[in-house]
């Protein structure tokens, strides 16, 4: 009998590592799978609020929240690097999410034909389905309200993304000067502080966008931006001077 062929174990002890492409495209699914987490998370707090924590406001919470989100744009962002009139471009963005997510698939005519009271004598499917529609209608409104609130956030993000690299930038240079004391000054390495700061980065710039994005109240960007900016850099710059003092 024919032995079978040697086993590499190289190879079995080191698996394959995934290619740059492959690696970006994974984060960016993670990223996606997040925002789409955190959409939910804020739809589900919200209908939860208007049960337990603010059901005098009901509705008028999710529309405020939105007023005010475009009132922050209006008032603190009138300029930006990637557009000349933020608040335009945060409103284009949430009418666009509103007329392909709900009017393009005819969720806003299926809710009104759900809603209209039923005429008298009136028989079949849709005096059912309206009795069952009747008491979920104002959740509905208030996950539709809230969808646009998430995307005038993630325009307002958008817009914040160049702070985040003008901080990743200060951090690096930072970073990299430490690395240079350390190195002509016999300073020791760690690897496990630059392995941790390195899982950090992505961590903090995720960070930043799903706890804005699923927020239930509205807060000044300011507030969320700035904190995981520092956080970002300083992260950034510890995996810049912990990274090995020679190649």
């Amino acid at each position: 009998m024919a032995r079978p062929p040697p086993r590499n174990h190289d190879a079995a002890a080191h698996p394959a590592r995934r290619g740059f492409i492959a690696a970006l495209f994974g984060r960016i699914g993670s990223a996606i799978r997040w925002l789409l987490l955190s959409l939910l998370v804020s739809i589900v707090v919200e209908g939860l609020g208007m049960v337990f924590w603010w059901p005098e406001q009901g509705l008028n919470h999710s529309r405020q929240m939105l007023a005010q989100e475009i009132e922050y744009l209006d008032q603190d962002f009138r300029q930006s690097v990637l557009t000349s009139d933020p608040g335009r471009f945060a409103r284009k963005i949430a009418e666009r999410s509103h007329y392909f997510l709900f009017e393009l698939t005819g969720v806003l005519r299926l809710s009104a034909w759900l809603s209209r009271p039923s005429a008298d004598g009136e028989t079949g499917v849709r005096p059912k389905l309206h009795k069952a529609y009747a008491p979920i209608e104002r959740f509905v409104t208030a996950a539709i309200q809230i969808v646009q609130v998430f995307s005038v956030r993630l325009a307002i993000l958008c817009l914040a993304t160049p702070v985040f690299l003008l901080f990743s930038l200060i951090g690096l240079v930072d970073g990299l000067v430490q690395r240079d004391l350390r190195r002509w000054g016999g300073g020791r390495e760690s690897s496990y502080l630059y392995h941790y700061a390195k899982n950090s980065v992505w961590m903090f710039m995720l960070s930043a966008w799903i706890f804005y994005l699923a927020l239930p109240f509205s807060l000044h960007p300011a507030f969320i931006v700035l904190p995981f900016a520092i956080l970002f850099a300083t992260s950034i710059s510890i995996t810049a001077s912990t990274f090995k003092k020679y190649l």
